[in-house]
């Protein structure tokens, strides 16, 4: 089990480091789960340790949570590497090929809601390309109801909303 267990540590590793964005836990639950390599509870727990040892940071929101790759992350695939079947290796990279754009599209697209001193809530919505905010926007709404509605519909929507807003200040 520990020979597995490190595998599929390093599984999550590699992909991350294949990327220039972050993963959602459902992108990478995605693949190893598809692939059959472990199950999700065993994935989780193994997610787990690397953010307690430090090799992902972890960014949570209200609805999604996005790992990123630490130094000491890169550093330890870049090592172990190896201990990956070429196999597993081409599998991500075709992972990769097919579903690039859709992947960097999903973690582009971010909103979150937090409570205000006035007793209601701000919804951060944003589009990140490369990184940078291409928009970065915050209403406020007097219920959380509503905060989350905001938040879901503005990860359905943003290109819409984003085209009005452009279309309206030019």
């Amino acid at each position: 089990m520990s020979e597995s267990f490190t595998l599929y540590k390093l599984i999550v590793l590699y992909m991350l480091d294949k990327v220039d964005f972050p993963l959602t836990n459902g992108q990478i639950s995605e693949f190893i789960l598809d692939k059959g390599y472990t199950t999700y509870f065993t994935l989780q727990q193994a997610i787990s340790e690397m953010v307690e040892a430090g090799f992902l940071r972890e960014e949570t929101t209200h609805n999604r949570t996005f790992y990123h790759l630490t130094q000491e992350g890169a550093d330890t695939i870049r090592f172990f590497r190896n201990n990956i079947s070429s196999a597993i290796q081409q599998d991500i990279d075709m992972f990769f090929a097919e579903k690039s754009y859709d992947l960097k599209n999903e973690v582009s697209i971010k909103a979150d809601y937090y409570p205000t001193k006035n007793q209601e809530y701000a919804v951060r919505c944003q589009i990140l390309e490369s990184g940078s905010p291409l928009i970065d926007m915050t209403l406020t709404v007097p219920t959380e109801q509503e905060a989350t509605s905001v938040a879901n519909n503005w990860n359905k929507k943003n290109q819409e909303v984003y085209a009005q807003i452009i279309a309206s200040l030019l």
